[in-house]
């Protein structure tokens, strides 16, 4: 049975006796304007954060530093994963500043920082490390911006869609997220060939149109509640917890000493108990405050919790994914294979493509069916996929036949692409209107702080097995070859992250490896024979392979317990819109598997709605 009539003109008015401001209806067209200038801001931000991956060796040649030389790693760590730590640190903070101020205020002023940070980029002046800092500061502006699109482009897609339409919105906008991060890969490469500031330049005009059209035509849906005070207490203590956290992951994949990576610094250790210090006193000041930053009691929403869960679950899994084969492909398959060490990281984004595909073509219909016959299915089984496709990497050789390749690689996408829009659907669809963006924040901060997590973690993992396993392989690879003994036992306990970041960059490994004079010292047939593209990958495959497999063994695992947390949370049984809709004369209940606003199992949600007045039914 379903019921629908228009609530009393004065419907929530006690919910709403604190509201600043509240908006009128929109035209039904006005949804397609907010899907389409969300997914260009998502479409931007994701586009950026890979293109650096690819253009890196150009950009360093261009202001003239060697990232791989002692004192330079910091500049190409921060250049790679700063971008990445202060959107994951600000998330939360923006989504709650944009419940206050207005959502589509913020996000228009996200836009406009990101144009900014790339037009900056794009004229750095100087050279050399005064360079390579300026850049570093530039990208963090950047990502002071895509904080702001990330934060807000869910909560605003919530509310300018109906019910029955989100799962498609979120569908084409997590598309959109994906075919960013495998564009930036492909057009890093194009256009550092040209010129290493067209990397940055290409982001300007889309920033530019993107700035003045959320200016002109979005337009807030929401209620903006401006007697709400900022947890200063809060946002000071998470943002100094979580930054200090993930810089402690960061270098701890950094050698240290005569280790291979840095867990054992005593600066990465104090960095990782300093951080968890203070977000454990963030937790203690969010249950005390009036008007907390991180809104603990959305948790009591058991759609929310496992659903933010499953979420958390799969980003862990495939955070660090991109990167490993990434230089699986770089540092193996593609030299092996008679790609030049210098084009590999174009090659190994085009490789990569089957990832994109599959997610490209179910992550609409997925969105699209879930609005239509329940989620938790479609999460489950394409958590499933990917622990299957997870399992199937593991029995790959190093030097693999890529049709197998390929039919893994789709199977994650199509896994992924079944997962990622029900999942986001089903979160947003759980918060109540007024704190969509700080909840939109939440989710987006488990995200991106679980992708730096996994690249830690992941990095690691193979790291390791590299490190006990490369110098008995280098030591028998280089002995034949007439360097020096004193030499090679040097070079053969050098910390491996120096190979694996020279293969991620695009450089023959043996050539930032060998000292210069020392590899021009001996005969050409010699050199020829380390410089060779089938000597590294030779010797770095199979302790590369052991390292690998564990990391596909855990991400199988993660994504068995991703499906497992879709299936624990409730299937909604009713569809609530919430009071501004109905208010607005939408429709108040129907029957339907789909998930806006959860009837739960405790009824906790029916009791929020009763207590903000949303209107009756029968």
């Amino acid at each position: 049975m379903s019921s629908a009539r228009p609530a009393a003109a004065g419907a929530g008015s006690a919910n709403h006796s604190t509201t600043s401001a509240q908006t009128a209806p929109v035209s039904d067209g006005y949804k397609w304007i907010a899907l389409s200038n969300t997914t260009l801001g998502v479409l931007m931000a994701t586009i950026n954060s890979s293109i650096i991956l690819i253009s890196m060796p150009a950009i360093f040649t261009g202001i003239g530093i060697n990232p791989l030389a002692p004192g330079e790693t910091n500049y190409f760590l921060w250049l790679l994963l700063g971008y990445m730590v202060v959107t994951a640190t600000l998330l939360v903070t923006f989504g709650r500043i944009s419940d206050m101020f207005g959502r589509v205020k913020l996000y228009n002023l996200g836009f406009a920082v990101f144009t900014a940070g790339s037009i900056l980029l794009f004229i750095t002046p100087g050279s050399g490390n005064t360079a390579a800092l300026e850049m570093v500061i530039f990208r963090l502006i950047q990502g002071v911006g895509a904080g702001f699109l990330f934060a807000n482009s869910a909560a605003i897609l919530t509310d300018a869609f109906p019910a029955h339409q989100r799962g498609m919105a979120m569908g084409i906008n997590q598309m959109a997220a994906i075919i960013g991060s495998f564009i930036g890969l492909i057009l890093g490469g194009v256009l550092a060939i040209v010129n290493w500031r067209m990397v940055f330049l290409v982001s300007v005009p889309f920033g530019i149109f993107g700035t003045v059209w959320a200016y002109l035509k979005l337009r807030e849906t929401a209620t903006i509640r401006g007697n709400q005070r900022l947890d200063w207490a809060g946002n000071i203590t998470f943002a100094i917890g979580l930054t200090t956290l993930l810089l402690g992951v960061t270098y701890g994949i950094e050698p240290y000493g005569d280790s291979p990576m840095g867990w054992g610094n005593p600066l990465v250790i104090a960095a990782l108990i300093g951080g968890v210090a203070f977000l454990a006193v963030f937790v203690l000041i969010e249950l005390k405050v009036a008007d907390p930053m991180f809104r603990l009691d959305l948790f009591k929403r058991r759609v929310f919790t496992w659903g933010n869960l499953a979420g958390f679950m799969s980003a862990l899994q495939r955070g660090g994914l991109q990167f490993m084969l990434v230089i699986w492909l770089q540092g193996i398959w593609l030299p092996l294979h008679g790609y030049a060490f210098a084009d590999t990281p174009l090659w190994a984004g085009i490789y990569m493509t089957p990832l994109l595909a599959g997610f490209v073509v179910l992550g609409p219909i997925s969105g699209w069916l879930s609005d239509r016959v329940g989620s938790r299915m479609f999460m489950f089984v394409g958590m499933m996929l990917n622990a299957v496709a997870f399992i199937g990497l593991t029995l790959l050789p190093a030097n693999f036949d890529y049709k197998w390749f390929f039919i893994l690689l789709l199977v994650l996408g199509i896994g992924q692409g079944l997962f990622a829009a029900p999942n986001t659907t089903v979160v947003m669809n759980s918060l109540p209107r007024e704190h969509r963006g700080v909840g939109s924040g939440m989710r987006s901060t488990f995200q991106n702080g679980a992708s730096l997590l996994s690249i830690g973690v992941f990095f690691s993992i193979v790291t390791a097995g590299l490190a006990s396993a490369l110098p008995t392989a280098l030591t028998a690879g280089l002995s034949p070859t007439g360097l020096p003994s004193a030499l090679i036992e040097k070079i053969a306990h050098l910390p491996p992250t120096a190979a694996l970041f020279a293969a991620f960059l695009g450089y023959n490994p043996m050539g930032t490896l060998l000292p210069v004079p020392v590899l021009h010292s001996l005969p050409a047939a010699s050199q020829a024979h380390l410089l060779s593209q089938q000597f590294f990958p030779n010797l770095i495959a199979a302790p590369f392979m052991d390292g690998l497999r564990v990391v596909f063994y855990v991400s199988a695992a993660l994504s068995v317990v991703a499906a497992f947390a879709s299936l624990a949370r409730p299937e909604p049984t009713a569809v609530i819109e919430p009071p501004d809709e109905i208010a607005q004369g939408a429709i108040a209940v129907t029957e339907s598997p789909a998930a806006t606003s959860i009837l739960e199992e405790d009824g906790q949600d029916a009791a929020d709605l009763r207590a903000t007045g949303a209107g009756s039914h029968s």
